[in-house]
């Protein structure tokens, strides 16, 4: 293994989790937030939530990321809702050394950490949508979000040995 997928709902944790990973490892940390295209971000900031059609670049383009790190001898360890398994399948494709990390928490505990997020484009009112899209992974490391951040690292460095 050579990479990770953080994955989960908006709120879980994941870029938190994900950045702290990568700082203990010293790999590499990509947000796959940082790579929507603008009308991507203004259609979330609206309350609209995205189509299979609108993720399709924009998974693409991080597949793309993935693999030339890899290639590169790096250690990518992306944080991305990745909600659905085709989204982890086209995330994944010809990068067979990424393993996936599900945080997995409640729809109360994880609206009530976005009620008071601030900053962030994604509302707290369409994290609904993101439990209804949700195909929670059977193929990944699941890690609950009532441990906290250091705790769920410590985790995942024990499961894959790192």
């Amino acid at each position: 293994m050579n990479g990770l997928i953080v994955i989960g709902v908006s709120g879980c944790g994941k870029s938190t989790v994900a950045r702290i990973l990568a700082e203990r490892l010293d790999w590499d940390y990509y947000d796959a937030d940082d790579f929507h295209p603008p009308e991507n971000i203004a259609k979330m900031a609206a309350g609209i939530p995205l189509t299979d059609d609108d993720r399709s670049p924009w998974l693409a383009t991080l597949n793309e990321m993935l693999a030339a790190q890899l290639s590169a001898s790096r250690h990518p360890i992306l944080a991305c809702s990745a909600l659905k398994k085709i989204y982890r399948d086209k995330l994944k494709m010809g990068n067979a050394d990424l393993q996936i990390v599900y945080l997995k928490g409640d729809y109360d505990l994880i609206l009530s950490r976005m009620s008071v997020r601030e900053g962030h484009y994604m509302k707290a009112e369409m994290l609904k949508s993101q439990f209804d899209t949700l195909e929670e992974p059977r193929d990944a490391l699941t890690v609950d979000i009532r441990l906290s951040p250091e705790e769920i690292v410590d985790q995942i460095m024990q499961h894959f040995q790192l």
